[in-house]
């Protein structure tokens, strides 16, 4: 069977709770031996890099069963039917059978007005299709650390990596003459994200809305950007603290939205391995269940609006049986761990996103294969939703045409390949089972030592998180360098002649001179004495300790900006600046 090495994969180029914590508590019985078994893990000079998986499994010739008889158990246990517990097969009995995965496509730059064009052009090229389609929002650096874009932090970033939002008007722009209480959201934001949200919902109520019929998901998860991305403002304990405000609040006034999208994927592409980013994002959302329920939530009222969000990188099967591990591991967890009693909290809903960190520059054409086989891998392990990255993603922002092939490239796999005619294909492999047991295993591993450590936060503060993602870095650029890991057009299959004939998407200073402009009239416009009031709320709300939420939309409906919303916490909660060891 297959046997984990030292943790390997790509780099980017760019507390103790209450809760039980029993060793192996959430594994199956197969996985929980075969973990035990694999302690020891084989010096990799002592085998084949090429039979070696990103993650460090070393693969056999061929898969059988250990024992007939264990495996016929295995199967009861482990891989029942689609839709029933521990959903190894995925949460819907029919699955796309019944229901294709939304195409929700990745979109942000410049400004407002410029994305809101763009995401106009998604949704008219998604017509025709069955799939639902839902709209992903991709924010500027000084909207992702809290900043307005006339802060001089801000000069020179504003509109450049995504769109730029600094008030209620901006988001009107945004979703002009979108109906969003019709069309799935999503927003890529973290550290003010209760804020974005505070004022997304702001601008639906001026819109005559509902906020019981907006769905859509805010990323929101803070934790992943002390492991991996460094967008942070407040310290870690605060962070969480309104990740679980956006909880609360959506469970009771926004039954359709997701509060937290608990994200592995920057993790792998700051360079993790796939059991990393497997065992750091559940257990980064386990954190989250745990802190709500401290606060007094049922985990039945607000678990079932939990989703993940997962890399699908260039190990086919691994990225496979890790969706697939990944539903086991949640589902006993929420069921075993957290004392769900309702299904719905057991599903781990997930949305997959092609890996970013694995294009390349060299050979940009090579980028459409890359990124259709993990398109498939996504779907093959069952998610819900799914964005394809434009092949020119290394290059700049996506020109229009690479994101329309990007798109094309779902609805060809849904519509051409036939991946959906039944549910779970890969089911029944001895290969298959054998490596999702052993992902699960891995993973199980590492949830039990950042539990013995004392939850993710104290993993945070000692560094661990960030060590072990440096490791996993720093091993696969070695076996790059050596040429165990060969990537096409970069050290195998170089053309020396290559000349460069993509286009590149260029963001003109124009942009940030616009920006600042609406900004500068924005403020001029508003009842600067009714900002001032909305703003010391939000500073009473956060020092009282309360649910923020209502302060911060209240704040955005009264025209404050999202810098100073920001500030107005920094007041009480402090800034973060990075632990000791960083």
């Amino acid at each position: 069977m297959a046997t984990p090495t030292n943790p390997t994969t790509p780099t980017e180029s760019k507390t103790q709770t209450q809760c039980s914590r029993t060793p192996h508590a959430t594994l199956s019985p197969q996985a929980a031996a075969k973990l035990d078994s694999h302690q020891q893990r084989p010096d990799m000079r002592d085998v084949d890099p090429h039979n070696v998986t990103i993650s460090g499994f070393v693969l056999d010739e061929s898969y059988g069963p250990d024992n007939p008889t264990e495996a016929l158990q295995h199967i009861d246990r482990d891989i029942p039917e689609p839709g029933v517990f521990p959903f190894t097969r995925g949460v819907h009995k029919g699955m796309y059978r019944d229901r294709l995965w939304t195409m929700r496509q990745f979109a942000g730059f410049g400004s407002a007005d410029d994305t809101n064009q763009r995401f106009k052009y998604l949704l008219d090229q998604a017509k025709g299709t069955k799939a639902n389609t839902g709209l992903s929002t991709a924010f500027d650096l000084p909207t992702l650390m809290g900043r307005d874009s006339d802060d001089p932090l801000s000069s020179g970033e504003v509109g450049k990596c995504g769109v730029a939002i600094d008030t209620i008007e901006d988001m009107h722009r945004l979703y002009a003459d979108i109906p969003v209480d019709r069309v799935s959201v999503s927003q890529t934001i973290n550290a003010p994200a209760a804020i974005i949200w505070a004022m997304y919902i702001g601008m639906a109520k001026q819109r005559g809305m509902n906020m019981a019929d907006l769905a859509g998901t805010l990323q929101n998860d803070i934790l992943k950007e002390f492991h991996a991305q460094n967008e942070w403002v407040y310290p870690p304990e605060p962070s969480v603290k309104l990740v679980v405000d956006t909880i609360e609040y959506a469970t009771e006034h926004l039954p359709r939205w997701n509060s937290v999208s608990i994200s592995g994927y920057h993790i792998r592409e700051a360079g993790s391995t796939a059991t990393q980013e497997l065992a750091f994002t559940l257990r980064d959302g386990m954190e989250y269940v745990e802190e709500s329920i401290k606060r007094g939530l049922d985990v039945d009222a607000f678990a079932p609006r939990l989703s993940h969000f997962f890399n699908s990188h260039n190990e086919f099967f691994e990225e496979i049986c890790k969706l697939r591990a990944a539903r086991r591991i949640w589902a006993r967890a929420m069921k075993e761990r957290y004392g769900a009693k309702s299904e719905r909290s057991m599903w781990m809903r997930t949305h997959v996103q092609t890996a970013g960190c694995s294009l390349t520059e060299q050979q940009p054409y090579n980028n459409l294969i890359r990124v259709a086989y993990q398109a498939m891998a996504g779907v093959l392990g069952g998610c819900q939703s799914l964005h394809t990255d434009s092949m020119d993603e290394t290059l700049g922002l996506p020109t229009q045409e690479a994101c329309t092939l990007a798109l094309r490239t779902q609805q060809v796999l849904a519509h051409e390949t036939g991946v959906t005619r039944t549910v779970d294909p890969l089911a029944g492999s001895w290969f298959i089972e054998s490596l999702t047991d052993q992902m699960e295993a891995e993973a199980n591993r590492m949830i039990a030592e950042i539990d013995e450590m004392g939850g993710v936060v104290a993993g945070i503060n000692k560094g661990y998180f960030r060590r072990s993602i440096a490791e996993a870095s720093h091993r696969y650029s070695q076996e790059v360098e050596a040429g165990d890991r060969l990537t096409v057009g970069v050290n195998a299959y170089v053309d020396e002649n290559e000349q460069r004939t993509v286009e590149i998407l260029e963001i003109t200073e124009q942009v940030e001179i616009d920006q600042c402009e609406h900004l500068d009239d924005f403020k001029k416009r508003r009842d600067s004495d009714g900002a001032k009031r909305a703003l010391d709320a939000i500073r009473d709300a956060a020092k009282k300790d309360r649910n923020v939420m209502p302060a911060l939309i209240d704040g955005a409906m009264a025209n404050c900006t999202m810098g100073e919303m920001v500030q107005a916490m920094v007041d009480i909660y402090g800034r973060y600046t990075g632990g000791p060891e960083w």
